[in-house]
């Protein structure tokens, strides 16, 4: 975790939502607080430049470079 200034945020999370964060918070054996604080970050960054993140585009390219074809036949 970054030494930066923390704040406290105090909200109101669906129950199923929450229940499936702790879950995997406790499976990955991190806290809760990182997970929030990772969804946070990726959230800014995806709206920030409205484009696709760059994993997402490298696995795009590698489909498209693996079945081009198939994908120029189903556009016909």
């Amino acid at each position: 975790m970054s030494n930066r200034p923390r704040e406290k945020l105090s909200t109101q999370v669906d129950s199923e939502i929450l229940a499936a964060v702790r879950s995997l918070a406790r499976s990955e054996g991190r806290w809760l607080q990182s997970l929030v604080d990772e969804a946070l970050a990726d959230l800014i960054e995806k709206r920030k430049e409205n484009k696709p993140r760059p994993h997402a585009m490298a696995a795009y390219q590698a489909s498209h470079e693996k079945y081009a074809p198939l994908y120029k036949k189903l556009a016909e």
